[in-house]
């Protein structure tokens, strides 16, 4: 896992890079990759890549990046682990390919020599990376299909910049800071920007599944190699001429599906740790870690004081799951006062405003003080095997709101009649945008998970700035937009939906910057391509109780108290904690982000947030 910067001149009339500015960039991604360095500047000082390393494989000086290939032609910069990069390499060398390193990057350059852009098909992993082909005077970039890793870029018309942070591509001094409304907006409705906007108009996301090619007239438009939709999609054609799987068919299925996830999850040069709570997911990759042959893990969960004897406190369970699976555990107590002193840290890291990741923060910190760089994370499961509420909710709104939403001019009427007699009665406000927006998966979506809705960002956004973001956003068209090719499933649709939006805006990217500040790499085995393709035939067949069948899948299932364990998210009170800290010196700048905290979806907090 690192940190991945570059700058490319393509403009005949542009100036040379910056080296100072390519150098600025990378560094101020340190936390990423605190053991290693380097940069590369072509000889005609038009394109230049940073990076830095933290070594997970391949620990020697032969995998320090940018890496070259042995004539010059080829270099690359990059994020991420490449989790079949040993096949790959097999398959390379009977080819006649000599490697000088064991790492997963020296595989990506040969690979791209021998197949060029379509060498994304073959990876399976997570990745941001880009190659610079001097033969064909082009940098391609690409990024992996669920977007756990990420990527920015700004182009200007005469030089592009890419980076694996917005903080970083800003800190280069050069990119433009003005605010773009659509991210702004998107962060109001969702509590994180939605991709490919950012907060700022000169970088965008290079969306997840997609490749970028940049030559000497510029950027093209972004090409999409991988689609959740389309995977759900295939796999129902698929499954029309298949039989029904029985449940101990299901269960041995998802057995071997997950055991190979875990198994290419572990490959590293280091020891690899596990986040645990008292939930299914973590607890479930954990037994999977023991039976692939991991005979030493370290697992580590939080708690806090306020939690103790609650129904809130994750210890008790994780502390049961991992003396079922032998790990050696440690339960990290976070206080107020450490939240505290941690806040203007906080705010440092997070690289766009997010109402998560809080949590992720403090884990991530507890794992880097046992000494660990490599975790597994149990995130994905609620996404694949149907966890969450939106899984009922959202097919029962479509079912009951189709036929009213159809009719023409009811919706809004509905909602301008409804809105003054919701907040008398103290109701959900979304509550007066059913009948609009609940009879389509998009408007239903949007209803589940968004923060605000449209109609009431008036009450806490500039007018001209909202006016803006909704035009340019669209909310109700871009969750539509997922669905292409629509799912005929429900469970392929909500699925669909959960994975590009909430788990891609938020948990991955607060994920990545909140572990990445500690310089801790986290795997989540859970989402990965190989994996959707095998489960997604399972799922659209008529995949029940999906959780349960996950906490079967190890060989030593976890305990009937975890899996009835009533679902809660990860509960911690530092909502209240950011109640008292929003007007510190380190917060009044971020105080509406602060407002809105991890726990902070409850109605009594969907009110206009203090001004900065």
């Amino acid at each position: 896992m690192c940190g991945i910067n570059g700058i490319f001149a393509y403009h005949y009339a542009a100036n040379p890079i910056d080296r100072d500015e390519l150098v600025r960039t990378r560094e101020h991604m340190a936390a990423r990759g605190p053991d290693g360095k380097g940069e590369w500047i072509s000889k005609d000082g038009r394109i230049g890549f940073g990076h830095r390393r933290l070594s997970i494989i391949d620990l020697s000086q032969a995998g320090a990046q940018p890496m070259l290939n042995d004539d010059g032609s080829l270099s690359v910069t990059f994020n991420g682990e490449i989790y079949n990069y040993r096949e790959l390499r097999r398959g390379l060398e009977a080819k006649g390919y000599v490697f000088r390193s064991n790492s997963d990057t020296e595989v990506l350059l040969h690979l791209y020599a021998d197949k060029g852009e379509a060498m994304v098909h073959d990876l399976r992993g997570m990745f941001a990376f880009a190659i610079w082909d001097e033969r064909r005077r082009r940098t391609f970039l690409a990024r992996d299909p669920y977007g756990i890793k990420p990527l920015y870029y700004a182009d200007d018309g005469w030089t592009f910049r890419f980076a694996s942070q917005v903080k970083a591509l800003l800190a280069g001094g050069v990119v433009s800071r003005d605010a773009e409304p659509a991210g702004i907006v998107g962060f109001y409705l969702w509590g994180s920007v939605p991709e490919p906007f950012t907060t700022y108009q000169a970088i965008r996301a290079l969306p997840a599944g997609t490749t970028l090619r940049v030559d000497q007239i510029g950027a093209d438009t972004p090409r999409r190699y991988h689609s959740i939709a389309q995977v759900y999609a295939n796999s129902e054609i698929a499954a029309r001429s298949r039989n029904v799987p029985t449940l101990a068919e299901a269960q041995e299925h998802i057995r071997h599906a997950l055991l190979d996830s875990v198994r290419h999850h572990l490959i590293a040069d280091v020891p690899v740790g596990a986040f645990l709570s008292g939930g299914i997911d973590s607890g479930a990759v954990v037994g999977l870690m023991r039976d692939a042959g991991q005979q030493d893990i370290q697992t580590v969960t939080l708690t806090f004081d306020e939690f103790q004897g609650c129904p809130d406190d994750e210890a008790p369970l994780a502390e049961i799951v991992a003396r079922l699976y032998g790990a050696r555990h440690a339960t990290r107590v976070v206080t107020r006062s450490e939240f505290e002193a941690d806040l203007p840290r906080v705010l440092e890291a997070m690289d766009q405003p997010s109402v998560d990741g809080l949590n992720t923060w403090f884990v991530s910190k507890a794992a880097a003080e046992l000494g660990l760089k490599v975790v597994i994370s149990g995130l994905g499961g609620d996404e694949v095997f149907g966890g969450y509420p939106s899984f009922k909710d959202v097919p029962n709104w479509v079912r009951l709101m189709s036929g009213p939403s159809h009719v023409p001019g009811l919706g809004r009427m509905t909602r301008a009649v409804c809105r003054p007699l919701v907040r008398r009665l103290g109701m959900n406000p979304k509550a007066a945008g059913m009948v609009e927006l609940g009879g389509s998966y998009a408007g239903a979506y949007l209803l589940r998970r968004g923060l605000f809705m449209p109609w009431e960002l008036s009450d806490v956004i500039n007018p001209d700035i909202l006016r803006m973001g909704l035009d340019r956003l669209d909310p109700v068209r871009r969750v539509g937009a997922q669905l292409r090719p629509t799912p005929a499933s429900a469970h392929g649709k909500i699925s669909t939906l959960e994975s590009t939006l909430y788990m891609r805006n938020q948990l991955l990217r607060d994920t990545d910057w909140a572990s990445m500040a500690h310089s801790l790499e986290v795997r989540v085995p859970l989402i990965d391509s190989v994996l959707l393709q095998s489960m997604a035939p399972i799922a659209v067949a008529g995949l029940k109780n999906g959780k349960s069948l996950l906490a079967g899948a190890p060989a030593t299932a976890l305990s009937e108290a975890v899996v009835r364990r009533p679902k809660r998210g990860f509960k911690t009170p530092i909502e209240e904690w950011m109640r008292s800290a929003v007007n510190t010196p380190s917060a009044r700048g971020w105080s509406k982000t602060i407002a809105a905290s991890a726990d902070s979806l409850q109605p009594s907090l969907r009110k206009p947030l203090p001004a900065a």
